[in-house]
């Protein structure tokens, strides 16, 4: 699926399935819920912290797809084409960062 297409499944999906689109301030929120669970995840799999007994069920994937999910919805009611946006952004790493991140002892 092509970032296109994801944009136009989770939309069809809202119309659908989830009645209308959230405010855009609560898909905001919800946002930084999601994001705050990757990182839950990140720090007890990967970091020094240790599951708690209710962390059983935890899916980084499934987290990180909610994520995903949330940030379309967003894109697509401002009217953001992430397609175009994250070429944008690409490009604008590739000059900024071009040589510098291969110039960078910390990163041999």
């Amino acid at each position: 699926m092509t970032i296109a297409e994801a944009q136009t499944t989770v939309d069809n999906w809202i119309k659908t399935t989830g009645v209308r689109y959230f405010h855009e301030l609560t898909n905001t929120a919800m946002l930084m819920e999601e994001v705050g669970e990757v990182a839950r995840i990140m720090a007890r799999q990967y970091g020094e912290q240790s599951f708690k007994s209710s962390d059983k069920e935890v899916n980084l994937a499934d987290e990180m797809a909610d994520v995903l999910f949330v940030l379309i919805c967003l894109a697509n009611q401002t009217g953001i084409n992430l397609t175009d946006a994250l070429n944008k952004n690409l490009d604008k790493k590739t000059n900024r960062d071009g040589e510098r991140h291969k110039n960078n002892e910390k990163l041999r």
